[in-house]
């Protein structure tokens, strides 16, 4: 094809084409600060503005990209324009896989050709980009269906624009064929080929700092989203935390408050049952039949039993209130053990089996701690054991340890024996929680509440003393008081105050 204003281009000097390096340096440095500032537009400014605008933005920067290469460019004789418009073309063809957008920015690019002055050469630009448009849209089309990957992507689409761009520009071109291909296009093709690659490389490393920016700002985004989920779930627990505690506190001073208003009319029933029961004693031979059952008597054990349960209850409930008091006072051991050998000798006749309280003689006379809370625990502990025992005996032997946990000190151990059925030794924990015992079964053919040893334990522990077992299933059970051994002034063999004691004391 004829070359446009062939004969209107005269000679060009050799020496002009030396700056064709130099033209096209400075066109890939703008084309980089124009990069560079794109970047920093988009992360703090376009990166909020809704994804079509800013699709929109992006191939106005192209063809804008297009036209600042051009302003800069390398002008011979006449309008002759030699640049780096091709780049940003390239780059659009690598970037955007729709190839309307494509065609839009080099029909774009070739147009702002003309803002430079309407003439051959201003149109044989404008023919070049719109040829190159519609390859490109070609071309995408073809490695779309073909899914090549994106380095390769690259390197196809760098090196067919570039060589069409040579066929254009030598055919199409004002510039005479012979002297394009002879003279220009050895020094042009391979300057626009590496700043073609390096501007790819450019655009590589700025996705991939694009994509992490995105990826940053979704781990951003999804760890606030977190934080404010666990933050809300923090306040409903503390909401819901502070309202079991509060009605746990009210659920404490409630039981307390009624295990005392339940006592007193308690307490009368079962004084008016003794006397009843006492009463029916005493004209048992003057009754209709011999089998008539002793009511009184029966109420009487059903109202003790209750009373039993309601203290526990009281006691639980003041533990969990915080308002249990625990108060030192001298103990007369020997009155302890008085006390327990009353009250259990006679459920020990009734069931036939042997009980034995024994003191080892290097015990004080008295001690300080707080009787009534160290007979309730001996009463529990006592109780389980008659309870679960059904043969055999019950043992009480108080002494002194100075090796328990470890601590420094003397320790009085107040060790409960029996020969009952027995805990498994995966239910020793179990058996010191409210509500607990070693076996459902065992609730329903002893009955109790479970209360016991839970109670006894936090009482121990605010004594500052701590309950242990030893036992094994079928095999006999062991529980072990330990309390701090804190003496008086005043010390005498306990077994002294036994010798001293009336007989049928023991």
């Amino acid at each position: 094809m004829k070359n446009y204003g062939t004969e209107n281009t005269p000679n060009i000097p050799r020496r002009d084409y030396m700056g064709f390096g130099k033209i096209f340096l400075l066109n890939m440095a703008l084309l980089i600060t124009m990069a560079y500032l794109a970047n920093i537009l988009y992360k703090y400014v376009l990166v909020k503005i809704p994804g079509k605008i800013n699709y929109i933005l992006s191939v106005l920067w192209f063809i804008f990209a297009g036209w600042i290469c051009m302003k800069f460019g390398f002008q011979l004789k006449g309008d002759v324009i030699f640049d780096l418009r091709l780049v940003p073309l390239i780059i659009a063809a690598i970037v955007y896989a729709k190839p309307m957008v494509v065609m839009i920015i080099s029909f774009g690019i070739g147009l702002s050709r003309l803002t430079f002055g309407i003439s051959e050469a201003a149109i044989a630009g404008m023919l070049n980009f719109v040829i190159l448009g519609i390859l490109c849209a070609f071309m995408i089309t073809w490695m779309n269906k073909r899914q090549f990957k994106q380095s390769t992507r690259g390197i196809v689409t760098i090196l067919a624009l570039n060589v069409i761009n040579v066929f254009n520009i030598a055919i199409f071109g004002v510039i005479p064929f012979e002297q394009y291909i002879l003279t220009i296009m050895p020094s042009t093709l391979p300057i626009t080929l590496l700043f073609s690659c390096m501007f790819a490389l450019i655009l590589l490393d700025f996705q991939l700092d694009q994509r992490r920016t995105l990826e940053l700002l979704r781990t951003n985004e999804v760890m606030t989203r977190q934080t404010e989920e666990l933050r809300q779930a923090k306040l409903s627990l503390e909401e819901r935390a502070r309202q079991l505690a509060q009605a746990s506190q009210y659920k404490s001073e409630f039981l307390a408050n009624m295990s005392h208003e339940l006592r007193t009319p308690l307490n009368s029933i079962i004084n008016l049952a003794e006397i009843i029961s006492e009463n029916e004693e005493e004209h048992e031979d003057e009754t209709q039949e011999k089998d008539t059952p002793n009511y009184g008597n029966i109420i009487y054990r059903s109202g003790r039993e209750l009373l039993q349960l309601i203290n526990d209850i009281l006691d639980l409930s003041k533990v969990e209130a915080g308002r249990l008091e625990v108060i030192q006072e001298e103990v007369v051991l020997a009155e302890v053990v008085q006390l327990m050998e009353l009250q259990f000798e006679h459920d020990a006749e009734q069931k036939g089996i042997e009980f034995e309280v024994t003191v080892m003689p290097e015990l004080p006379y008295t001690i300080q701690s707080d009787v009534q809370r160290l007979c309730q625990i001996l009463r529990n502990l006592l109780s389980n054991a008659f309870k679960f025992t059904h043969q055999g005996r019950v043992d009480l032997m108080i002494h002194k340890d100075s090796s328990a946990r470890s601590t420094p000190g003397e320790w009085i151990v107040f060790s409960v024996a029996d020969t009952g059925i027995g805990i498994p030794r995966d239910k020793h924990e179990a058996i010191f929680e409210m509500f607990r015992q070693a076996d459902g079964s065992i609730s329903r053919k002893y009955g109790g509440t479970g209360l016991g040893l839970p109670i006894s334990k936090d009482l121990a522990r605010l004594m500052g003393g701590f309950i242990q077992v030893d036992s094994r299933e079928g095999a006999g059970s062991i529980f072990h008081l330990y309390l701090p051994l804190i003496q008086n002034e005043i010390k005498e063999d306990i077994s002294d105050e036994e010798n001293e004691a009336p007989e049928g004391a023991d």
